[in-house]
């Protein structure tokens, strides 16, 4: 990866972005793709990101392993398999450019479904709503194995999907860490297969998998002190800007 030393320093931001998002920021977890998809080649950037987000997911699970629910990820996963599969079909029929037009549909595309699943939240809050529907699963399933498989961001679709369940808040973070690093790690041969996760990549990731610790300490350490719809609300907006500036 043939970085100046500014770019590094995003690199690196990103990274430990990562690390934070998968500490319970949901709301970053767009922002390392955007950025790494404005210092490296879009394709290419979604190989990087890959087993960041892989490290990320151990942290996760590690701590909160506990409070999986499973009943609801086995009837999610072959869902998600299917659509693991078409991404995978679609990434190696598309060029670069196409990918980074792809990426920031995406982006632009959850960032908007984040602000829906805000107003969701709010609203079964206030109705006590239990909203579900036989699609549910299996349209969630397909669209998160392959927005994660084009760009590693499925989590606000993940999101609406344990809404839907009406999950507590640490079996919503529970399974969500077990769907991620399972659905992560199915993604790796993929990756291989189309080139995107090499020897070259590996070599940054271990250069950059420091940074993604430190934020998960960051992330459990500090974020619980500031104002945490003030932060998701800004990182949301970073997001949906480089996702537009990806498609301009």
């Amino acid at each position: 990866m043939n970085l100046d030393s500014a770019q590094w320093v995003l690199a690196v931001v990103a990274a430990l972005l990562v690390g934070v998002a998968k500490t319970g920021v949901a709301g970053l977890g767009m922002l390392p793709v955007a950025i790494f998809a404005q210092l490296v080649p879009a394709k290419q950037a979604s190989g990087l990101l890959l087993p960041l987000l892989i490290v990320g997911d151990v942290i996760a699970v590690l701590t909160y392993r506990q409070h999986t629910q499973w009943r609801y990820l086995l009837r999610l996963f072959p869902w998600t398999a299917i659509g693991v599969v078409i991404g995978y079909f679609a990434m190696d029929r598309i060029d670069d450019r196409q990918a980074r037009i792809m990426i920031g549909v995406i982006i632009l595309v959850l960032a908007a479904l984040h602000l829906l699943r805000k107003w969701w939240l709010s609203r079964r809050a206030a109705t006590n709503e239990e909203p579900r529907h036989p699609v549910l699963v299996p349209v969630t399933g397909i669209l998160a194995g392959f927005t994660t498989l084009i760009a590693n961001a499925a989590g606000p679709l993940m999101a609406m999907y344990l809404l839907a369940m009406r999950l507590p808040k640490l079996e919503f973070v529970g399974t969500a860490a077990m769907f991620f690093l399972v659905l992560n790690v199915f993604k790796v041969p993929f990756m291989m297969n189309l080139g995107l996760v090499n020897l070259g990549s590996v070599t940054a990731n271990l250069i950059l998998c420091p940074a993604v610790l430190v934020g998960a300490w960051l992330g459990r350490k500090l974020l619980s002190r500031l104002n945490q719809q003030w932060f998701e609300n800004l990182a949301l907006a970073l997001a949906a800007a480089a996702g537009l500036k990806l498609l301009f």
